[in-house]
């Protein structure tokens, strides 16, 4: 059985970016994969509380595909977790909902890879930066995987966001139709890292 995608993706600016514009633009066409942009469907930030936790509920893996916002997320993606991510449904003593479900983020970013260390400009890694996102996934029982991340996308060759999105193309391919050790992938501080390998 093919595993049942939900992307969620949250773009203030999309018009403007021509990195996430590659990526979208080869998600598979598939039964198994739902693109659900937050900024056209909820402009008015007016989130549908029951109709989210039922997309979530239908889907075997979550991907929260956003840039980097000052560390974090976009806005309207802060509140979505807020919000849908209910006690006693997502987590508590009797919230289960989500549990054993996958979650990756996708994130693109302006800066370069190397800038995120303790000794680059941006002082911390990624993954100690996305640490709330993990830490939230495991409150709510979810599989948090190492994200998948499109670095220096200002300065980046026009041929190159092709590239990106052909790359996102075959991984969304991979994660419909293919498990996934987790052992060996936990080994990696970047899902694209892993995935390369598997590419060989």
């Amino acid at each position: 059985m093919p595993n049942k995608i939900l992307i969620i993706f949250a773009h203030p600016l999309f018009e403007k970016s021509n990195a996430n514009a590659a990526l979208v633009r080869h998600i598979p066409q598939s039964p198994n994969i739902t693109f659900h942009d937050l900024y056209q469907e909820y402009p008015e930030f007016d989130i549908d509380l029951k109709r989210e936790q039922e997309l979530l509920m239908l889907h075997d893996i979550i991907i929260w595909h956003h840039p980097m916002y000052w560390y974090s997320c976009p806005p309207l993606l802060k509140q979505w977790i807020d919000i849908v991510l209910e006690h006693g449904w997502a987590y508590g003593k009797e919230g289960k909902a989500l549990k054993d479900k996958i979650l990756l983020q996708v994130i693109t970013t302006g800066g370069r890879k190397e800038n995120y260390c303790a000794t680059g400009r941006d002082r911390f890694t990624v993954m100690q930066l996305l640490e709330p996102f993990n830490q939230t996934a495991k409150v709510c029982n979810m599989i948090y995987l190492p994200p998948y991340v499109v670095h220096g996308t200002h300065s980046m060759p026009r041929e190159v966001y092709e590239e990106e999105g052909k790359m996102y193309n075959l991984l969304l391919g991979y994660l419909e139709n293919r498990g996934i050790n987790l052992s060996e992938l936990f080994n990696y501080s970047y899902f694209n890292d892993w995935f390369k390998t598997k590419l060989k």
